[in-house]
C-alpha cells in the first residue's frame, strides 16, 4: 500500500516528558504530529475532529483508559488505526485490545525507533506487534485449554467482580438484566464453574479478565 503524503497521527500520554520525547521521534522521522492529548477524553475527542491516520495512545490514561478510548474510536473515527503504547503486557490487555480493534503494540521498554516503525507499517494497514508482547499473543491464540469468552461475556464478568448487580451492570452497559443472566450462565458453562463467584475467580486467574 502506498501512502500519499505525510502520516499523520495524534500522541496521547499523561506525562508530558514521554509526551514530548514521542511526539519529537515521529517529526524527526517525517511523522506529521497531528494533535497532542493528556487524558483519554481529549485524545478521543481530537481523533474525532482530525481523524488521523495513527493514534498512538498510552493504556493507562486519566478519565478514559485506552481499551474503552478504542472501543469508541472505533464507532467514532473508523479511519484511525490505534497502536498501544504501555508499560503492560499480560495477556488479558492484550486479549481485550485486540477485541476493541487495536492494530499495534509497543512496550514502554522499546527503543523510540520502534515506535516510529509501529506507525509507518500501521498506517500501511498492516500490523505491528512488539517482539516481547509476540509470545503472549501466541500464548493468546493458541491456548487451546483455556476457554474463548466473547468480549460482552468477559464486560459482564469484570463488573461481576466489581461487586455490580445484575441490575447495575444492565444499566452499565445498556443492556436487560436477563441478558446479564444470559451472559452469565454461558460464561459459567465455559469456565466450567457452579456458581458466579467461581466464574470470577476462574477468569481472573486465567487473566482472562482484569
Amino acid at each position: 500500500m502506498t501512502l500519499a503524503g505525510p502520516v499523520t497521527a495524534i500522541v496521547a500520554d499523561d506525562h508530558p516528558a514521554m509526551l514530548a520525547a514521542i511526539c519529537d521521534v515521529l517529526t524527526d522521522a517525517g511523522i506529521e504530529v497531528i494533535g497532542r492529548a493528556a487524558n483519554g477524553e481529549e485524545a478521543l475527542a481530537k481523533i474525532e475532529t482530525r481523524k488521523p491516520a495513527v493514534a498512538l495512545v498510552d493504556v493507562r490514561m486519566p478519565r478514559l483508559g485506552g481499551v474503552e478510548l478504542a472501543r469508541e474510536a472505533a464507532t467514532r473515527a473508523p479511519e484511525t488505526a490505534l497502536i498501544f503504547y504501555t508499560a503492560y503486557g499480560d495477556r488479558a490487555l492484550v486479549t481485550e485490545a485486540l477485541d476493541a480493534g487495536v492494530r499495534g503494540f509497543v512496550l514502554k521498554e522499546a527503543p523510540l525507533g520502534d515506535l516510529v516503525r509501529a506507525v509507518e507499517d500501521v498506517a500501511a494497514g498492516s500490523t505491528y506487534v512488539d517482539p516481547v508482547l509476540a509470545g503472549v499473543l501466541a500464548t493468546a491464540s493458541v491456548a487451546k485449554d483455556l476457554p474463548a469468552l466473547t468480549p460482552r461475556e468477559r464486560d459482564v464478568l469484570r463488573l461481576l467482580a466489581d461487586g455490580l448487580s445484575n441490575e447495575e451492570i444492565g444499566r452499565r452497559l445498556f443492556i436487560s438484566p436477563e441478558t446479564v443472566r444470559t451472559h452469565v450462565r454461558k460464561a459459567m458453562e465455559k469456565l466450567d464453574a457452579d456458581t458466579r463467584t467461581q466464574a470470577v475467580a476462574t477468569a481472573l486467574r486465567h487473566s482472562l479478565i482484569t
